[in-house]
């Protein structure tokens, strides 16, 4: 019995084929919509982690001033190695701690320049920030003290200077000084704020003092956290030894600022979902849409059929049997459409995926969801309609012309 009620339903969706497909299309729209936008949302989601784990494990940034925004901070001392050396030392939970200077200025090679920004530092800077290296070498401790002329560059610095050479072993120049590079940093790409990671060039600390800043002020400090230790401990830490450094009293202001990476990561993260669940709430709206015009072309479909509903009923069918025919059409319909549905999203994601540069993320749950609450879509808004057929006179229904 269940079986004929099958058949007729996909006979009568047969027979009217046109208005079938143009019916289940509001459900496809609907449900590639939903899985679509949760897809491309988790693929930002992961980007943003991702690109947050790279600028530095469990990262902490110590910059003197106070963020004034639009990237601007307020008048303050900077720091001294000697605020660095009591972070090493004082602050438990510190894995590695990285003085750093920097400045922004133009390196030539060549007749070939590009401008960048040349940063200080030392041996920690490459733990800290997660910075391997596609060719050469870190700095020597010989270096690092006597302050020599050497430097690891980025990949952007490479490309716009060296282009196909190999820059192991050449000579750029900052400002005055001839500065051999010895190393290459491998590629990071974009920041998750916008920066080119791969767009610096690394000497050390002391030949930055000593041949271009012509002071010994640290700018930044750059911090990592131990695997297991809470950043936020840290961080507190950090700030209490700051303000005891700096005599900054209770009722005072800070003269400085750490920023967490993991609690910026965790915001971003927050607010990409919210921004998901907010897209794929708008999305649904389209599937009950579709849901709608499912029930608007079921009782059209009432209508015309309404002799032979009296016919079925006349000859001995029950009820049930119109309402579960009626029901069955809207149903198949209705998951029809999910199907064709998930299998759009799913190119769908693919292409705008590529096209945005996000990883690829597929959820089976949210595909299995959606084709779940499309069959669901069918059954409410189908209901109606099967109800009307099933609850027609024969006698009334024979007479309709």
């Amino acid at each position: 019995m269940l079986w004929n009620i099958f058949l007729l339903a996909f006979r009568a969706i047969i027979r009217n084929l046109m208005r079938s497909t143009l019916t289940m299309l509001g459900i496809v729209i609907g449900v590639a919509a939903v899985i679509t936008m949760v897809n491309l949302g988790r693929g930002a989601t992961i980007q943003v982690t991702n690109q947050i784990a790279s600028l530095g494990s469990n990262l902490l940034i110590v910059r003197p001033g106070q963020r004034m925004g639009h990237g601007q901070r307020s008048a303050a001392p900077p720091f001294t190695i000697k605020d660095s050396e009591a972070i090493a030392r004082d602050v438990p939970g510190v894995a590695a701690v990285s003085p750093s200077a920097s400045q922004a200025m133009v390196v030539v090679y060549g007749n070939l320049n590009w401008s960048t920004n040349v940063t200080g530092t030392d041996n920690h800077y490459f733990g800290v920030r997660n910075v391997t290296l596609a060719a050469g070498r870190i700095f020597t401790e010989a270096e690092l003290r006597s302050g020599l002329a050497v430097c690891v560059i980025g990949e952007t610095v490479r490309r716009e200077l060296f282009g196909s050479l190999d820059p192991i072993g050449a000579k750029i120049r900052l400002k005055k000084i001839s500065c051999e590079v010895i190393g290459l940093a491998a590629s990071k790409g974009q920041a998750s704020m916008g920066g080119d990671q791969d767009d610096m060039v690394l000497v050390p600390l002391r030949t930055f003092w000593r041949r271009i800043a012509g002071n010994r002020d640290v700018t930044f400090i750059q911090l990592s956290a131990r695997d297991g230790v809470s950043t936020t401990k840290v961080k507190n830490d950090v700030e209490a030894l700051m303000h005891e450094r700096r005599h900054i009293s209770g009722n005072e202001s800070d003269d400085f600022n750490v920023r967490d990476l993991q609690e910026i990561a965790t915001t971003l993260t927050g607010t990409t979902q919210v921004l998901t669940g907010l897209l794929g709430a708008v999305a649904a709206v389209s599937l009950l849409v579709g849901g709608i015009g499912i029930m608007n072309i079921m009782l059209v479909s009432v209508t015309e059929r309404t002799r032979e509903i009296g016919i079925r009923l006349a000859i001995g069918a029950l009820e049930r049997d119109v309402l579960l025919q009626f029901l069955v059409e809207a149903v198949t319909l209705s998951s029809l459409g999910g199907i064709m549905g998930i299998l759009l999203a799913v190119l769908a994601s693919y292409s705008l995926s590529g096209l945005m540069g996000l990883p690829v993320v597929l959820s089976p749950g949210i595909m299995l969801l959606a084709f779940f609450f499309s069959a669901a879509v069918g059954v409410i808004f189908g209901y109606i309609p099967a109800r009307k057929a099933a609850r027609l006179n024969p006698i009334d229904a024979l007479r309709h012309e």
